[in-house]
Parts: C-alpha cells; sequence; structure tokens
C-alpha cells in the first residue's frame, strides 16, 4: 500500500524559511518522479516543483529561485526547501507521486506565513 506521509509544516513570518519533509512506503521510491502540490483556501491545488527519479527538478515561476525540492532514496524521503516566504504560500502542501498514471497525495500539511 502507498503512503506518503509529509511533516515540516508550521507557522512562519513573511521571509522566513521552512523544510517540509514526506516520506514514501509501499512503492518502489528511487524509480518514480515526486511533486510537491499546495492549494490555498478556496483556490484549486496547484503544482509547486517536481523531480525525477534521476534527478532533474522543475519549478513553477512563482517559487523558482525560493523553493528548492531534492531527494534521499536511501531515506525514501522527498524534501521542499522554502526560503523567503510570503504570505501567498500560505497553503496546505501536498506530497505526490504517480504510479500507472494513478496518483497518490499525502494527507497534506499546513505552512502558514504571517507576523
Amino acid at each position: 500500500q502507498v503512503q506518503l506521509v509529509e511533516s515540516g509544516g508550521g507557522l512562519v513570518p513573511p521571509g522566513g524559511s521552512l523544510r517540509l519533509s514526506c516520506a514514501a512506503s509501499g512503492i518502489a521510491f528511487s524509480i518514480y518522479t515526486m511533486g510537491w502540490y499546495r492549494q490555498a483556501p478556496g483556490k484549486q491545488r496547484e503544482l509547486v516543483a517536481r523531480i525525477t527519479a534521476s534527478g532533474t527538478t522543475n519549478y513553477v515561476d512563482f517559487v523558482k529561485g525560493r523553493f528548492t525540492i531534492s531527494r534521499d532514496n536511501a531515506k525514501n524521503t522527498v524534501y521542499l526547501q522554502m526560503n523567503a516566504l510570503q504570505g501567498d504560500d500560505t497553503a496546505v502542501y501536498y506530497c505526490n507521486t504517480y504510479l500507472i498514471g494513478v496518483p497518490y497525495w499525502g494527507q497534506g500539511t499546513q505552512v502558514t506565513v504571517s507576523s
């Protein structure tokens, strides 16, 4: 059974940093592309960043230069380092992968950017 468990969210002031983690189980983690998405209140879930099995990364424009996605295949974990956080970054952040076209999601972790 595929499980994705996020952690690391919290309350941070504008300009602050957080590192999110997503621990995966039930999959051959190292061969899958992993992604981070987010969903703000009243908005659709949107892609933030992805990392392929080979380590290639891509980011949406609004996080480029501020967020970094990485993975540790030995720990079956994907990370999202978030710097220079802004109020618009407030959202629930979800870990994601696809197995044979089927999406899997974690339960999400809340990130709130506020003074």
